[in-house]
């Protein structure tokens, strides 16, 4: 792969993650912090390139969760349990994450989302 090349990958990816290519540079020499969002849109677009995600358990069967709490969570409501990380107010070993990065410093060291990184 030669540098054009290469640059075309980098622009495709900036396009997908909604972003201009000035901002995908300052994440990647870390001279500005990674958005929420832009996070956010990051793991859902790696988490659709794995074919056998929906063959996958959803996060109530791996977590175990109790019946009631099952019930009340989001991502059991919507039937998105290989996106728990992705969905807001999810209920996560009794509790509800409102914050995305609090959410997601519990969510990174999840099998979950363990499973495709």
């Amino acid at each position: 792969m030669d540098d054009k090349e290469f640059n075309k990958f980098r622009d495709k990816i900036a396009e997908h993650l909604g972003v201009s290519l000035k901002a995908f540079y300052s994440y990647e020499q870390n001279w500005q912090n990674i958005p929420a969002h832009v996070e956010r849109q990051l793991l859902f677009l790696l988490s659709r390139m794995f074919e056998n995600s929906k063959d996958r358990e959803p996060c109530w069967v791996i977590k175990k969760c109790p019946t009631a709490t099952k019930k009340q969570c989001p991502a059991w409501k919507f039937q998105a349990g290989q996106l728990c990380w992705f969905i807001y107010g999810t209920i996560c070993c009794g509790y509800a994450y409102k914050d995305w990065k609090q959410k997601m410093e519990f969510c990174r060291s999840c099998e979950v989302l363990k499973s495709f990184l």
